[in-house]
């Protein structure tokens, strides 16, 4: 009960029918702490870029790839389970729908925008520059290097997009960022709002709608817009997220399943660009690829909100920030180095100098995230906020008029209800009450 004669505390109530946003330190009713991080999150990243890995070592169905060892020939049971593994790409796309909407949460769009940038582009350009330098040595040494270089396609590559403007890619994986740009430029449209629970849901369907539109009117333009082939995995992560912070509920397990029903549909797109002639492989099966990528989804739904989010293994967390840099160099620079170890050292053989290429990469990846991704990033982010919000410089003075006459000016009547001397001014309704300008309708930020 208040003491007499002082003002009770008013309680603010969120809206009717809000869910509100889960505070720092509190648990969720479907999985841990918020703010803790979810270590096998990390490790299922990494999972998906083995995978991606594996297809690109020995699932490649391209002929005369390594010469003339034929994976089919030298490992076959193990090129026929790793022809699926370019579906660790649909895996990475669902893992981001859940760490970039939770990555959001709280933060401001220019918040977002700086983290996106400073995360993703040094690695990305010391990439970049690792595969130029591989490849002028190769020249240098009369080698022979496919990838393509000159100054036009170096500076397209360096911003990340050279597919949109019609270059050759320099690292062969850069094609899935433009895809994940435009899913964070769609999350930076929403920050301008703000994300509530409801406005989420509302979000998801809604591009889930669009994307149905897209593919029904065959529109290019929307496509590049919706991401129409990806936009379910997307969502359902979004929906993993959702569960996780705010517990499971019919709402969001029916936008889950049809998130999944229409990405299961339209995956038959992506099974069919895989299909090759019958001596090489033919087509993949559709079942196959549907239960695997139904397997992904199990698996991060457990370690969003079941029993593998309770692990805390640190290698998990190491695992998860390798992940990037060895997505970026293990076929640029990797597959390069197997083949040169191949031609150097035949006798080595084909899956060890795989391997060998393979504990290059992660080292390499090591590398570069102990120092270029970390301390770059750091530098990146720091000057990226400070220039987003830079300071006013002071008006430059002014000389006198000529002809304005000196002396003391006269001083004018205070305006009635204008404060005149130093002192705290009014303050507008509501404020420093913690009620949005919304009428409290904005969920608090978690931190």
């Amino acid at each position: 009960m208040p003491k007499s004669g002082s003002t009770p505390a008013i309680r603010q109530e969120p809206c009717l029918g809000e869910v509100p946003a889960a505070r720092r330190g509190a648990r969720t009713p479907g999985g841990p702490a918020a703010g803790t991080r979810l270590a096998a999150i990390d490790g299922l990243r990494l999972v998906a870029a083995l995978a991606v890995a594996a297809y690109h070592y020995v699932g490649t169905t391209t002929p005369h790839f390594w010469g003339s060892h034929d994976p089919k020939q030298f490992a076959p049971a193990l090129h026929e389970i790793s022809r699926y593994g370019w579906l660790g790409v649909e895996f990475f796309f669902m893992i981001s729908g859940f760490v970039i909407c939770m990555s959001c949460w709280g933060r401001s769009p220019v918040q977002f925008v700086v983290s996106r940038v400073s995360r993703l582009f040094p690695a990305y350009w010391c990439a970049v520059l690792l595969v130029i330098a591989l490849v002028l040595t190769a020249r240098l040494a009369h080698l022979q290097a496919a990838t393509p270089i000159d100054l036009r396609t170096v500076l397209g590559n360096l911003t990340m997009v050279p597919g949109p403007l019609g270059l050759d890619l320099i690292d062969g994986v850069a094609w899935t960022l433009w895809v994940e740009a435009r899913f964070y430029l769609l999350m930076a449209v929403m920050l301008f709002f703000g994300l509530t629970y409801r406005r989420m849901i509302a979000f998801c369907g809604t591009w889930l709608t669009l994307a149905i539109v897209t593919r029904e009117l065959h529109s290019a333009a929307l496509d590049e817009i919706f991401i129409s082939q990806y936009a379910g995995l997307f969502i359902t992560g979004i929906a993993l997220y959702l569960m996780h912070r705010f517990g499971q509920n019919l709402v969001l397990w029916l936008l889950a399943g049809i998130a999944w029903g229409y990405e299961l549909t339209v995956l038959n797109d992506r099974v069919a660009g895989h299909t090759v002639r019958p001596a090489d492989g033919g087509a993949l099966s559709w079942a196959v690829c549907a239960a695997l990528l139904t397997f992904f989804l199990v698996v991060l739904a457990l370690a969003g909100s079941g029993p593998l989010a309770r692990l805390r293994w640190r290698w998990l967390v190491t695992a998860g920030a390798l992940t990037y840099p060895f997505y970026l160099v293990h076929q640029s620079i990797g597959i390069p180095v197997a083949k040169g170890l191949l031609q150097k050292v035949p006798a080595l053989g084909v899956l060890p100098s795989m391997a060998v290429a393979l504990a290059f990469s992660l080292l390499l990846s090591a590398v570069i995230h102990r120092t270029v991704d970390g301390p770059l990033g750091r530098v990146l982010r720091r000057h990226l906020t400070r220039g987003m919000s830079p300071r006013q410089r002071p008006a430059a003075t002014t000389a006198p008029d000529r002809d304005e006459p000196r002396g003391p000016r006269p001083q004018l009547p205070a305006l009635a209800g204008r404060t005149t001397g130093p002192g705290p001014q009014p303050c507008a309704s509501g404020a420093g009450s913690g009620v949005g300008s919304d009428g409290g309708n904005r969920s608090v930020p978690s931190g």
